[in-house]
């Protein structure tokens, strides 16, 4: 809103010095040191709100599955997710063009799971029902979410040019054409379905990734932190003709000015990190790990760079993999002998270091380090081919 603010008096008046909030980089700075402030001094008195309503997190004594001790972090305050949302979204609705269907498009998706992941919270902490929102009321969030981003990336004129294309690594020409099968099979009017299915999915994926990784006090939040800071230069590369043919990337007008939005995200990310690193002084809750998950999904597809998800949020894929693994083997094993096994002491696995007696915060800043790794081999890749 600052922005159109200010490009009202520039135009009106002219005064010295305003033109520079057309720059993009201004404007991302600006965004993460207001969501950066944000999320430290609006911080505090959430986290006092939380206690004095008793939003708690509420873990039996004793043993989690009998190997790992979490008791200690019974009375936590929780639902902490509430200080990300209002920091991402209040710095971008200030400093970010609300105008751009990119901008509205990702607030959309980062407010509607964290909708879900609240609700999910209150359940938990507020009725005392630890199985939360029920699993088909948070996978059909989920979806639903999914088919609004593919069918308004699909189908918006402004994304007319691009619609089913991304951004193909390793490959000669760095494009894959997801309607390119339904097409060459005679079955044109599946080109959306295609693409709009795996927009579904990876929208659902990730804010389950990002859900299954919120278990140590910091991970989630430093994982997402660090993988935002990727993004902010992926996001402003894409919207960049001179970068964007640098980097063989696609180059993709408009998306540049998502480089505010996630400039925020990660600043709201470290904010958040004050509170919640070891030992956490607040939790995140399904609040804010599914509004990440949702917010980095829907970004990665904006710039096209989904493909490469599994690369930039490898800590994410690790997590949720090794949770299928466990189950699948479990099910596999009592099926077969009677007696279910386990590959993994505990799942998701960051859980499976700390019942091997590796220190939680060992583990945690062992995931950022690997995350940090991972940006970087995803920034590198648009350079080979």
């Amino acid at each position: 809103m600052l922005y159109y603010l200010i490009d009202f008096l520039e135009q009106q008046y002219q005064p010295a010095g305003f033109q520079v909030i057309y720059f993009i980089t201004v404007r991302a700075g600006l965004a993460a040191g207001t969501a950066l402030v944000i999320s430290l001094f609006a911080g505090k008195r959430i986290i006092r709100w939380l206690k004095e309503h008793q939003f708690e997190e509420r873990i039996r004594e004793g043993t989690t599955a009998g190997v790992v001790d979490h008791s200690h972090k019974a009375g936590t305050p929780t639902m902490g997710g509430i200080i990300i949302l209002l920091a991402v979204v209040g710095s971008t609705l200030l400093w970010g063009a609300i105008g751009e269907v990119y901008i509205q498009l990702i607030i959309l998706a980062t407010v509607w799971m964290g909708a879900f992941g609240f609700a999910d919270d209150y359940i938990k902490v507020v009725k005392g029902d630890k199985a939360g929102l029920r699993k088909r009321t948070k996978i059909t969030g989920q979806v639903s979410l999914g088919l609004i981003v593919g069918v308004v990336l699909y189908f918006h004129p402004q994304f007319a040019e691009v619609r089913s294309l991304t951004n193909l690594p390793f490959s000669t020409d760095g494009i894959l054409d997801y309607g390119s099968i339904p097409r060459m099979l005679g079955l044109d009017f599946l080109a959306p379905v295609v693409y709009i299915l795996v927009v579904v999915f990876i929208v659902t994926a990730l804010s389950n990734a990002a859900n299954l990784t919120d278990g140590l006090d910091g991970l989630a939040a430093g994982v997402s932190s660090v993988v935002s800071v990727g993004l902010v230069l992926l996001c402003y590369i894409a919207g960049n003709a001179i970068f964007s043919d640098f980097r063989n990337m696609m180059y993709l007008p408009g998306t540049g000015e998502l480089t505010v939005f996630a400039a925020a995200l990660t600043a709201s990310g470290f904010g958040f990190l004050w509170y919640n690193g070891y030992p956490a002084q607040v939790f995140m809750g399904d609040t804010g790990s599914m509004a990440l998950g949702a917010a980095i999904g829907t970004l990665a597809l904006m710039i096209e760079i989904e493909l490469l998800l599994p690369l930039l949020c490898g800590a994410f894929f690790v997590e949720t993999v090794s949770v299928i693994i466990q189950t699948s083997w479990f099910r596999y094993t009592r099926k077969k002998t009677g007696t279910g096994r386990r590959v993994f002491l505990m799942a998701p696995i960051h859980h499976h270091y700390e019942a091997l007696g590796i220190p939680e915060s060992k583990i945690v800043i062992r995931f950022w380090i690997v995350t940090a790794i991972l940006v970087i081999g995803t920034l590198l890749t648009f350079r080979i081919r």
